[in-house]
């Protein structure tokens, strides 16, 4: 069968979905806003249809919109990115009532992973460790809730992300405030008050597992990642694999991520993501992310894998292409966001037109990017321009290639952050791996201090 993709996202995800589907022979439709009609990804695909205004709930959250050009075009399926649509059960179930194949999973595991209470309880129904927590719903069970599990402890919104609903509590004192907070920011941010406690661990590794299934009941792990350099939750470098996971740990890394995709009977990619408690050595389940990542691309450069084939495929039908036993895993891969945000101004976006953009040609890299000489930066998006990636056979070689790329890389017109990405890679504790999720909130803070 011949089919027909329509890309349903735009900046550098969109062009690697193009390419992905050039290479399987696929033709594309790209769904574009008025602001992206001149955008790489559009130059990229067969062919390209405007689905509505500038605004992103204007078009590239029009579910009706979205389906409407898919089917007009002649498309098969639907290929969400990551963002917008692409956790949305209603449009995965749309997609299915149109006779349009979602890349993704089933809306049933969509609607199971979109509630972290739910997410919360299949892990503990498969034995996969999970953080002390739980919700009530008068403000004493809230308080006695508290205090078993210990202070400091994190409200968290049950729907979304993003750190919008989360709260940090340190005492009874100010438990019952910081709860009507995170569920108002929670009911305005994600449309669901609902919101639940869960231990806070001070010094945490933020890893995840990436998974792939299809529809003839085979899943496999490809390895882990490591994103513990963030700001505000927001992910800032990424690395394959985690070199502080002890052996025994990482074992029951991918037994609990397989145990989680084996009880969803999981199809197409995933990632499972945990928090790593560095000084008790144990594993704590997150959330499952059902899509691709931003970050996949050092997952590809150790194993090999072209994750969006796999994922196109796996959707589409077809076995995967290899089993556990063929997944191999070769050396460390880095990846940096560039993004048109000023570092001496708290990250805040700075938009404008691309007047230079020279990046480095060096060898055992990978940009994966939208950009070019003269893109002037919508308003309505986010700020990422490029993901620079770096392999080498080894961490320590890695970073230096990285410092390398990120040297030579000639960006004008715009803020960006690559100063901070040349600091975070030559400070003393990522170069010794011992950062945790808050080190870069505090390395920013000296900043602002000094």
């Amino acid at each position: 069968m011949n089919h027909r993709i329509f890309v349903a996202n735009r900046g550098e995800i969109a062009v690697r979905i193009i390419e992905a589907c050039d290479r399987l022979g696929y033709d594309t439709v790209l769904g574009v806003s008025k602001a992206d009609k001149d955008t790489l990804a559009a130059k990229r695909a067969n062919r390209v249809v405007t689905i509505g205004g500038p605004r992103p709930a204007d078009s590239y959250l029009n579910m009706n919109a979205v389906i409407q050009a898919a089917l007009s075009t002649g498309c098969t399926a639907v290929h969400p990115g990551y963002g917008f649509l692409s956790e949305r059960p209603a449009f995965a179930e749309l997609c299915a009532a149109n006779g349009l194949t979602f890349i993704g999973p089933s809306p049933e595991a969509l609607r199971a992973l979109g509630d972290k209470l739910t997410a919360r309880q299949l892990a503990e129904s498969v034995d996969v460790p999970v953080s002390a927590g739980g919700t009530a719903q008068t403000a004493e069970e809230v308080r006695q809730l508290a205090e078993r599990i210990g202070y400091p402890t994190l409200i968290k919104a049950a729907h979304g992300g993003g750190g919008r609903g989360m709260k940090l509590v340190e005492s009874t004192a100010e438990l019952a405030e910081a709860w009507q907070l995170a569920s108002s920011e929670a009911e305005a941010s994600f449309g669901d008050g609902t919101v639940f406690l869960e231990r806070f661990v001070q010094d945490a590794k933020h890893v995840e597992v990436q998974i792939l299934g299809d529809r003839h009941g085979h899943r496999v792990h490809l390895g882990e990642r490591e994103c513990s350099v963030q700001y505000r939750y927001q992910k800032v470098v990424e690395e394959a694999p985690c070199t502080a996971l002890p052996g025994p740990t990482r074992a029951l890394l991918y037994q609990s991520a397989l145990r989680i995709a084996e009880a969803l009977d999981y199809v197409g990619l995933g990632t499972v993501e945990f928090l790593y408690d560095v000084q008790r050595d144990s594993l704590a389940f997150l959330e499952v992310n059902p899509r691709v990542q931003v970050e996949h691309p050092v997952t590809e450069a150790i194993t090999g894998v072209d994750l969006v084939r796999e994922q196109l495929l796996a959707a589409l039908g077809e076995p995967l292409s290899f089993t556990q036993a063929e997944v191999t895993l070769t050396g460390n891969a880095i990846e940096c966001r560039i993004t048109a945000q000023d570092p001496e101004n708290d990250l805040q976006p700075s938009p404008g037109t691309v007047t230079r953009w020279r990046p480095s040609a060096a060898g055992g890299l990978r940009l994966d990017t939208h950009i070019y000489e003269g893109y002037r930066f919508p308003p309505f998006y986010d700020a990422l321009m490029a993901k620079q990636v770096a392999w080498a056979p080894d961490r320590a070689a890695a970073i230096e290639r990285m410092e390398q790329a990120l040297a030579a890389f000639e960006i004008e017109g715009v803020t960006t952050s690559l100063p901070l990405l040349r600091r975070i890679l030559a400070h003393p504790v990522f170069r010794d791996n011992t950062v945790t999720t808050h080190w870069l909130n505090e390395l920013m803070m000296e900043k602002v201090n000094s």
